[in-house]
């Protein structure tokens, strides 16, 4: 069982990506940035991720790529 200073850094580790992603989507469809820097965009944010919560990519892909992808196609209508 965790303790409650372990699920408070947790939450705060929660938070912080949370946010993190959305003002990258928020960055990607407001901005005026060539598809490539969006994607690298992207890219910066799964690493931070995976900083964040070492081992859980697959969890970054299922959750929330597919936001950016549709941020993404969104953005530079690829539909």
């Amino acid at each position: 069982m965790s303790s409650k200073e372990e699920i408070k850094e947790e939450q705060k580790r929660i938070n912080r990506l949370r946010t993190l992603v959305d003002l990258t989507i928020s960055i990607i469809l407001q901005g005026d940035l060539p598809i490539e820097k969006a994607q690298g965009l992207v890219e910066g944010v799964k690493n931070q991720a995976v900083t964040l919560f070492p081992g859980k990519e697959e969890t970054f892909e299922l959750i929330y790529r597919p936001r950016f992808n549709r941020a993404i196609m969104d953005r530079y209508g690829l539909h």
